[in-house]
């Protein structure tokens, strides 16, 4: 049985799994990796540390599996860079994680050259992204006037691995990662000098830039016991958009975690953007670039779980499908989750929570069901700003993601969005969009469309409901409405 590995390298850990050309998971790994905070608003790995134990996952998953992978993809938390010493091998401190703000005054200090840096690259002018985070590496661990810069070598954890893996030999990055650091022009498709420039990166020490599905070396045997080819990279996000077979204009996925990220494909014009939403690289069928938006709803699950521990109004997340169910419609009572801001598209930082349409009848059910539908109400306006900025058709959902387990939440999505809606059997997609660019480029599937046919899905389309959901989206804007009103309204 033909199968690959995929390699998802994210933020608290790896997951390793062995999928077979039949779409099975053969063989699963795990490792959780240090979180180390050293300052306030600071977080750093060891990168060192992140190999060992995605190596300490992959070979779990090879045992375990008892097959020997045809090729290798990998799928990284991205953002988070690493500098290292190209001929001894060693990170130059730690790796410096998407979650640090340490640049936020660098970042404000930028705020001329916000409309250029967009233009170039997608991005708003954030410490989230890398190109801030390298620049202080480069200043505050070696020295602005350090002349070592020919030793170096940088990148973004998928760099790190790749680097790893094939001892030294290749040092490659893949687009959808490339554009995510604000060095690279998602135009031209290139290393921007003059962003290079202004961040004081010396262009020479960042990877060379390849197709997502394609050749990135060969994992020496040493590793994981034989020579494995490395034949797909892609950032998290985007491994789970190609995962989701979302690789044609008007296709999209939201992860429903914590908060909710959704990737809208565009197709092969650049969208508007804008409106907190970001432009990025995301894969053709093939593996060639194509560009997406890109929003997070800041709380989508969290919104559950504060009624769980905040509240104590519910004993499990998994009681919220009866809760909802039980009632005929939200009587009016609505909640937007604002407890961290709101994202896309209002982004208002300054809103907070707010609860409407509470009377006397109002139970805990109202407040369950509330939380849910915000899920769905929410995704809803951003895949519609989505469309409006981009001009490309919204044809079907595809979702991952926790939440996605509850069969009335995704029935309510769908028919508040008006078209179908589709949950995978494997909602692990981040690592089986890395295999699936591996496992084309290998000849474990023919294309895209083989691989995904070797996946199930469960299809809720818009039903009976459908009417009654589209008109309640009246009462989730004006409560919107209330909520950034609220945040704007300083008066004493």
């Amino acid at each position: 049985m033909k199968c690959v590995l995929a390699i998802d390298q994210g933020t608290t850990g790896t997951t390793c799994l062995i999928i077979t050309a039949d779409g099975r998971v053969a063989g699963r790994g795990y490792r959780e990796i240090t979180q180390h905070f050293p300052e306030p608003g600071q977080v750093e790995h060891d990168a060192d540390e992140i190999f060992t134990r995605t190596l300490d996952a992959a070979r779990e998953a090879i045992a375990q599996s008892g097959l020997v992978p045809s090729a290798l993809g990998i799928t990284n938390q991205r953002e988070t860079v690493v500098l290292w010493n190209r001929a001894t091998g060693v990170p130059v401190g730690r790796a410096i994680v998407w979650q640090d703000r340490r640049t936020a005054a660098r970042c404000l200090a930028l705020a001329p050259q916000r409309e250029a840096i967009h233009d170039a690259t997608g991005l708003v002018t954030d410490p989230y992204f890398s190109a801030t985070k390298l620049e202080w590496m480069l200043e505050h661990r070696l020295g602005a006037s350090n002349g070592a810069h020919d030793q170096l070598a940088a990148g973004t954890i998928d760099s790190w691995l790749i680097w790893k893996l094939t001892n030294g030999a290749v040092h490659a990055t893949d687009p959808t990662n490339a554009s995510r650091t604000m060095l690279f022009d998602i135009n031209t498709r290139k290393w921007s000098a003059p962003l290079c420039t202004l961040f004081s990166v010396p262009e020479s020490i960042l990877p060379e830039v390849r197709r997502s599905s394609g050749s990135f070396g060969v994992a020496a045997a040493g590793h994981l016991g034989h020579e494995i080819p490395i034949l797909g990279v892609a950032g998290d996000q985007q491994a789970a958009l190609f995962g989701q077979g979302c690789w044609n204009a008007g296709t999209s996925k939201n992860t429903y975690g914590t908060g909710a990220f959704l990737l809208l494909n565009t197709g092969t014009k650049r969208p508007a953007g804008g409106g907190g939403m970001l432009t990025t690289i995301a894969c053709d069928a093939t593996g060639d670039p194509v560009y997406a938006l890109e929003a997070s709803i800041f709380i989508a699950g969290a919104a559950v779980q504060w009624l769980r521990d905040g509240l104590g109004i519910i004993g499990r997340a998994s009681e919220t499908e009866a809760m909802a169910r039980s009632l005929a419609s939200n009587d009016g009572v609505y909640f937007v989750p604002a407890l961290t801001g709101l994202g896309a598209p209002e982004w208002e930082p300054q809103a907070r929570g707010t609860i409407v349409g509470l009377t006397r009848g109002t139970t805990r059910e109202h407040l369950v069901r509330a939380a849910l539908e915000a899920m769905c109400f929410g995704t809803a306006d951003v895949l519609r700003a989505m469309r409006a900025a981009s001009g490309a058709a919204l044809d079907v959902l595809r979702v991952d993601g926790g939440a996605t387990n509850n069969g009335w939440l995704m029935q309510f999505q769908s028919d508040v969005l008006g078209v179908p809606v589709e949950r995978p059997d494997v909602i692990e997609t981040t690592a089986m969009g890395a295999g699936a660019l591996a496992g084309i480029a290998a000849g474990v599937w023919p294309n895209a469309e083989a691989f995904i046919e070797s996946r199930k899905y469960t299809r809720f389309t818009p039903g009976e409901g459908s009417r009654a959901a589209q008109a309640a989206t009246s009462g989730w804007h004006r409560a919107v409405r209330a909520a950034v009103r609220w945040a704007r309204d300083t008066e004493a």
